[in-house]
């Protein structure tokens, strides 16, 4: 027994670990479309892990060392300056005055977060061609006054002057020709096509762009959500390729000749400014670290062009820093959003990314952390798909909790600590999806057996059983498992007579039949058991299957008891509403036979049909038990196994027998009572008595044999084995007569079933 529950055990722990339910087939299928979908990266999963870098910036934005000088300065064209300068566009001779100013003050470089396509028409050459009504002198003064972009052109080169432009998808009708695209040097192969492509490019006049020492591109192009995230280091503007305007600024303010971009096989590695290695993503693009706005105006970055034209500024405010020329002027249209989820000028975007590049701190996303991600999701995904279904939702939500907690916190931790950007949203959602889907398939999968378990066993087993089954279908274990069962066969004694007063009433001896099962059944199921099935007027149950019952020979012994008290209840009323018509009556009598042992018990049949039922040496023991009840005059005949295991009751032994079929001979006995007839004195000295009868029958002491029948005839006060001892007392007189011989082993052979 012990055994057999070992192996079911361990069958059931092996199914649960590694068998491919559908709800895991479903699950590792998921498992690797979404890593197929992380894959090809489409733009809600891409918005989804960027803004969960966005939440990383805001909860922990760059914080600027105070202490250290300021390496970057924003000369900011903002509403005073619009106010106290006149609107925009400024005379370029204006801009050449602020040049010459920034350039006398020690600025290393200047870079213009704007770009000049057209001729100023503030020119005196312009206006005099514009102008009507001037006198020809004026006009011929006029034209001979130097243009303000050769002023401003002037200014430029006696200084150092990055002049911005910008990348545009449409060819551009304002430009004859390309702009120059700047000296850059190569490694390791071309970096085109991986960089971000456009058809044109829109730079300035010829007259400055000829005379500034650098140009570099200012585009900056917004996620779908409108946010600026990431900023091209270099671009491709046809076949060309473009440095951005803080590469640029940082070659000129370096003096160098020329830029470096290192290309390996999967695309950009890094761009080189004098020995400084920039990382860059395999696209050539630089994540920056903002600050906040807030404490970019309170750290000084922000001077006002008002302020410097008149002179309120010190020279030690510009004296060696970068110097960017934009605008914050909301009427000038250069603002953009920030991660911070902050509106900012467009040229606080090229200062952070030079604050970045000077100090290290440019955000990073390394080129190989695709593939780990995958790794990391296929394998959580993977895990929560074999185990999930074995701890169940419970255990299954706090390890979720627990992967999810794990997955941001090494997220985050790899973003505080080296300021890189590793998705936690992706294989959090999946371990989230698997959970929320495998927890809805189990519990599908569990109502649905639970559904297939009424329907199979609500017409066998009692309501009570039936629910515990429900709620845990794998104690039905499918496919047949040995366990130590009592098996009980009911029959109705002389049916073939009582179904010939019915012979012209079919439907009167259904009804009989029914009357007569009905309460059968449920004093079984009332007793945990099960019904196996009905056989015409005979009925088969066992204990023990499917549901555990460590006392089932004990409430197989009451059961049958009951059932013989059910039935004698059910004689009564029949012979009351038959007297009552004015017919015969007739009394319904019953064998039962009770057996335990080891059995078989699963679904048997065929893949067309089964049944769940029972198999083994044990039940075809208890239908002979059944039959042998009529020879032994009793109403119940039980096996040793079950005499044994019901002890309390009232037993008696009726024969030491080999039923038919059987070599192997066996101790039958006979269940009369419950406990409290096996307790009275009366029935104590009546097992005693039958006792030494049986002792001296098997020894061959006849007389004292027949001595003994005679006490216990007279202690069977009620008759109940009378039957029982009329065949002992055959069986004595014939072995009188013909004694068996000293090789009788008081072995009785049945010849019937």
């Amino acid at each position: 027994m012990v055994s057999g529950q070992l192996y079911t055990s361990g069958r059931r722990l092996i199914r649960r670990v590694s068998g491919l339910t559908r709800g895991r087939v479903l699950g590792i299928a998921l498992v690797l479309a979404l890593c197929v979908i992380r894959a090809m990266d489409p733009a809600p999963v891409e918005l989804l892990r960027n803004k969960s870098f966005d939440q990383y910036q805001r909860i922990q934005p760059r914080v600027a060392d105070l202490r250290a000088p300021r390496q970057v300065v924003v000369i900011d064209i903002d509403e005073q300056s619009l106010a106290a300068l006149g609107q925009w566009p400024w005379p370029r001779t204006l801009l050449a005055q602020m040049v010459n100013r920034l350039t006398k003050m020690g600025a290393a470089v200047i870079g213009f977060d704007i770009f000049f396509v057209e001729r100023d028409r503030m020119s005196p050459d312009l206006f005099a061609k514009d102008r009507l009504g001037l006198s020809s002198n004026v006009v011929t003064e006029l034209n001979q006054l130097p243009s303000n972009d050769s002023v401003f052109a002037h200014a430029i080169s006696r200084s150092r002057v990055v002049l911005g432009q910008t990348a545009v998808h449409s060819a551009s009708d304002t430009q004859k020709k390309m702009p120059s695209a700047g000296p850059v040097a190569l490694v390791g192969g071309d970096p085109a096509p991986y960089l971000w492509t456009y058809q044109s490019a829109i730079g300035n006049i010829d007259e400055l762009s000829d005379v500034a020492s650098g140009r570099g591109m200012v585009t900056l192009k917004s996620d779908e959500d409108g946010v600026v995230r990431r900023v091209p280091a270099i671009l491709r503007v046809g076949t060309s390729i473009y440095p951005a305007l803080a590469i640029e600024m940082l070659r000129v303010a370096t003096g160098q000749s020329a830029y470096g971009v290192r290309v390996g096989a999967d695309g950009v590695k890094d761009v080189v400014v004098q020995g400084i290695k920039i990382p860059t993503d395999r696209h050539g693009q630089l994540y920056p670290h903002y600050r906040t706005h807030k404490d970019n105006l309170g750290s000084g970055m922000y001077i006002s062009a008002a302020d410097l034209m008149s002179g309120k500024v010190s020279a030690n405010d510009v004296r060696g820093r970068l110097v960017l020329v934009g605008t914050s002027a909301a009427g000038l249209l250069d603002i953009r959003v920030s991660p911070l989820g902050e509106n900012l000028p467009g040229v606080e975007v090229h200062a952070n990314l030079l604050e970045n590049i000077l100090t290290q701190t440019l955000l990073e996303r390394p080129r190989d952390i695709v593939g780990i991600e995958l790794t990391i999701t296929l394998v959580a995904g993977l895990l929560v798909v074999l185990f999930l279904p074995m701890i169940g939702a419970a255990w299954g939500g706090l390890v979720l909790m627990a992967l999810l907690a794990g997955a941001t916190g090494v997220s985050w931790h790899m973003y505080e600590k080296y300021l890189m950007l590793t998705d936690a949203t992706f294989p959090a959602f999946t371990i989230f999806l698997l959970y929320t889907i495998l927890t809805y398939t189990n519990y599908s999968r569990t109502s649905a057996e639970r559904r297939q378990v009424r329907q199979a066993f609500n017409q066998y087993l009692s309501p009570a059983l039936m629910d515990q089954l429900a709620r845990d279908p794998d104690r039905l274990t499918l496919g047949g498992e040995m366990r130590s069962m009592t098996l009980l066969f009911a029959d109705v004694r002389g049916f073939t007579t009582i179904s010939e007063q019915f012979k012209d009433d079919p439907e009167g001896l259904t009804s009989l039949i029914n009357r007569f099962l009905t309460p059968m059944t449920n004093i079984i199921m009332e007793r945990k058991g099960t019904i196996d099935k009905y056989m015409g007027d005979c009925i088969m149950a066992f204990w023990n299957a499917p549901l555990d019952d460590e006392d089932h020979a004990r409430n197989a012994c009451v059961a049958a008891l009951q059932m013989i008290e059910s039935v004698e209840e059910l004689n009564r009323h029949i012979e009351a509403e038959r007297t009552e018509q004015g017919q015969k009556s007739f009394p319904i009598n019953i064998g039962i036979g009770l057996n335990t042992g080891m059995c078989c018990v699963g679904n048997m049949g065929s893949t067309q049909r089964f049944d769940y039922s029972v198999l083994g040496d044990t039940v075809n023991l208890a239908a002979r038990l059944e039959g042998q009840s009529k020879n032994y005059g009793v109403g119940i005949v039980v096996g040793p196994e079950t005499q044994l295991a019901a002890a309390e009751s009232a037993t008696i032994e009726l024969d030491l027998i080999a039923v038919k079929g059987k070599q192997e001979p066996v101790n039958i006995f006979g269940l009369i009572g419950d406990a409290d007839l096996a307790k009275s004195d009366q029935f104590k000295r009546l097992i005693s008595a039958h006792g030494a009868m049986l002792a001296s029958y098997r020894a061959q002491e006849w007389v004292k044999a027949a001595k003994s029948l005679g006490e216990c005839r007279e202690l069977d006060q009620d008759s109940r084995l009378e039957v029982l001892y009329d065949l002992y007392n055959e069986r004595i007189q014939a072995f009188m007569d013909n004694p068996p011989g000293s090789d009788w082993n008081g072995v009785f052979v049945a010849q019937s079933k």
